[in-house]
């Protein structure tokens, strides 16, 4: 109870994190908790990367958001975005200034340690990777259809890249080129002097030695176990997509030199670790109280682990996307429900911005909960579903009859607390 009282405060999920702030400053407040928000191309309720903020701060403007990952020609010369895209976790957006802090995996990737083949293709199409550059020189930040080349052909089904996409990805990956900003929700490539403030370009720069990738890894290793609360060795990596085999005596020198502190967490088999910084929080905050009723992105660091969500939450959560209907437990693409320091369901949302209806395809409680706790958790839920469809901007909210919440969640909607 008390290694997820923790979970959930330094996740910024045991208060809302706008509390006075506003607009973009909200937005990065959040930013500030977490390090970094996963992406992810799925759009059926919202994209991956506006929920956690939703999840934090409620119904804030996505232009916010937006508009502090966004270009500017003079961008450099003003500062650049204060937000920015890298693979930090998987595909994800992460302050701007924290950029020097991959360049490890920018070296790996030149290396050809990072995937096996990808590099070599590389060294292969040069020739098209310089192409490509100076189109991106003389043009400004371009998408992958703004490139127009033989080469730009699609191979195969679902993922198949083109020779122009997985050149600009290698580039992306190996810090050849960065993120532009985004044409809806299409990726720009940019060339870093178009886009990186001097200091992030110095800081590149000098993060390009052995003992600079030490650091770095120091580093990541140190904001995950703030962000995390409690954390075994593989939660730690798993944050940064760091390998376990270089981190462990990395994570041995950190708890030498207090930063991290070993501790037991009762029924985990691993042993698990405490940032120092968040040593007060473990002798302060009692396990009781609540927090805020929210929905999560499947790709929210409280459950983007399906392992450590198990361990901490005891809630065995998967999206069902690749499973055939008829197969599917609990929906498409169900999101975790968040109610009183617990993870109680999952609910099956959807925009249905033609019709502007907010659809709850299905909504499922825990096994555990009682009758009156899943009167709690309907009633807590539908006020913060009222919040997301005015945050959709949608004109009603429809529940299909399916699931074991479904019923309590529909009775709560129609109450007149809940309307109001």
């Amino acid at each position: 109870a008390e290694a997820r009282m923790i979970a959930l405060q330094t996740l910024g999920l045991r208060h809302n994190l706008a509390a006075g702030k506003k607009g973009t400053d909200a937005v990065l407040n959040v930013l500030d908790h977490l390090s970094l928000l996963q992406m992810d191309t799925v759009n059926v309720f919202e994209r991956a990367h506006y929920l956690p903020v939703f999840s934090r701060i409620g119904g804030f403007d996505r232009q916010d958001l937006t508009s502090l990952m966004a270009f500017d020609r003079a961008g450099a010369d003003k500062g650049g975005p204060e937000l920015i895209e890298y693979w930090a976790h998987e595909a994800s957006v992460i302050p701007t200034t924290d950029l020097p802090l991959y360049r490890w995996r920018m070296d790996s990737v030149h290396t050809g340690k990072h995937k096996d083949g990808w590099t070599a293709f590389a060294n292969e199409n040069r020739g098209l990777l310089d192409w490509m550059k100076s189109e991106i020189a003389d043009r400004g930040p371009l998408s992958v259809g703004d490139l127009e080349h033989e080469r730009n052909v699609r191979r195969g089904p679902w993922w198949g890249w083109s020779d122009v996409k997985n050149g600009l990805e290698w580039m992306f990956m190996a810090g050849e080129v960065v993120s532009g900003g985004r044409k809806g929700f299409t990726r720009t490539y940019a060339l870093p002097e178009q886009i990186l403030p001097e200091t992030v370009r110095v800081g590149l720069e000098a993060a390009g030695t052995p003992e600079a990738h030490l650091a770095a890894r120091k580093t990541l290793l140190l904001k995950a176990a703030a962000t995390l609360g409690i954390a075994t060795a593989k939660d730690l990596v798993d944050y940064h997509r760091q390998s376990l085999t270089v981190c462990k005596s990395i994570i041995t020198d950190l708890v030498e030199a207090g930063s991290l502190l070993r501790v037991k967490v009762q029924g985990w088999q691993d042993e698990a670790y405490l940032a120092a910084t968040n040593l007060p929080l473990l002798i302060e905050a009692p396990a009781g109280g609540t927090n805020p009723t929210t929905i999560l992105s499947p790709f929210d660091p409280l459950v983007w682990n399906r392992e450590r969500a198990v361990r901490l939450f005891d809630f065995d959560y998967k999206i069902e996307i690749y499973t055939p209907k008829p197969k599917r437990i609990y929906g498409y693409y169900t999101l975790p429900i968040l109610h009183n320091r617990r993870l109680v369901g999952r609910i099956d949302l959807k925009s249905d911005r033609q019709n502007s209806c907010l659809m709850v395809q299905a909504a499922w409680a825990e096994t555990w909960l009682t009758e009156s706790q899943r009167k709690s958790a309907a009633g807590s839920l539908a006020r913060t579903l009222r919040v997301a469809q005015t945050w959709q901007g949608l004109d009603r909210i429809a529940i299909e009859p399916i699931g074991t919440l479904a019923a309590e969640l529909s009775a709560a909607l129609a109450s007149k607390t809940v309307a109001d």
